[in-house]
């Protein structure tokens, strides 16, 4: 069961805009660079578990992907269906579903996205499922790409952002990097839910104790997220390519990989 304060989060709807601005849109733009560094040409056969609302399937389904999308919160896939209608390169199919148990036959898909799951899942026994799951329904030789958060997000964003003087969000903050797991007891929806923050040297273990071939780890925005002026250096071309070049530069530097808000591993299975 996926606990009810994580779904009561994403049933406020406002997932799908959080990638559009600032932080969130640099995320998307290196997700971007990096899926389309790793993923085979179409088409391919790609499952995104904890898709959302498609922002991800939708543009690789219009490529020529055959897209199947699942993910937990209801509202989350009837938006998705509604924007799979009324698009030109619908998705190939679009459910409510687990992680930890996807009902799809196994060998079934070229590729796994699991840009989300991971990071809602505070046990690693659950991670470990879930991750044997995605090696079960790819094809031999078939790739995951996974988000993980990291583990010195909140303490970063709470300097960046001035929170970590609230002694709420410091108390926190010391339990994100005690233990990892982070329970936001308050109503305010800035703090997040709760979640589980990796430390980067957890997750190739993570990964081959399920079964798949690790690869790499790779930093999304790296030190980059830190600037409180994003969109207006992400709106400038030639601004954000100096951003994303030392970005990429950096995305693999071991003493800085960890001060990236987010992470994607990409392992394969055997």
């Amino acid at each position: 069961m996926i606990p009810s304060e994580i779904l009561d989060y994403y049933a406020k709807g406002k997932e799908e805009g959080r990638l559009t601005a600032s932080l969130g849109k640099l995320e998307r733009i290196r997700t971007w660079e990096i899926v389309e560094r790793y993923l085979p040409l179409p088409p391919r056969r790609v499952i995104d578990v904890g898709g959302g609302t498609g922002v991800y399937a939708l543009p690789l389904a219009r490529r020529g992907y055959q897209v199947h999308l699942v993910d937990p919160v209801p509202l989350h896939v009837e938006r998705a269906r509604a924007l799979s209608a009324a698009s030109d390169r619908p998705l190939a199919g679009i459910e409510v579903g687990d992680a930890r148990h996807l009902d799809v036959p196994g060998g079934t898909f070229d590729v796994v996205l699991m840009f989300g799951p991971l990071y809602h899942l505070t046990s690693r026994s659950d991670r470990v499922q879930a991750l044997a799951e995605a090696r079960r329904v790819l094809v031999p030789g078939g790739i995951l790409l996974s988000a993980y958060i990291s583990r010195f997000a909140s303490a970063c964003d709470g300097i960046q952002e001035g929170a970590l003087r609230d002694p709420t969000f410091a108390a926190i903050v010391e339990g994100d990097l005690r233990e990892g797991i982070h329970q936001n007891p308050t109503s305010r929806i800035e703090w997040f839910t709760t979640a589980y923050f990796h430390r980067p040297e957890e997750i190739a273990p993570e990964m081959e104790s399920a079964g798949l071939r690790f690869e790499t780890l790779l930093a999304v925005e790296g030190p980059g997220w830190m600037n409180q002026d994003l969109d207006a250096w992400l709106d400038d071309d030639l601004a954000r390519e100096r951003l994303l070049r030392v970005v990429r530069q950096l995305e693999t530097e071991p003493s800085l990989i960890g001060a990236s808000a987010h992470l994607i591993g990409i392992a394969k299975a055997p």
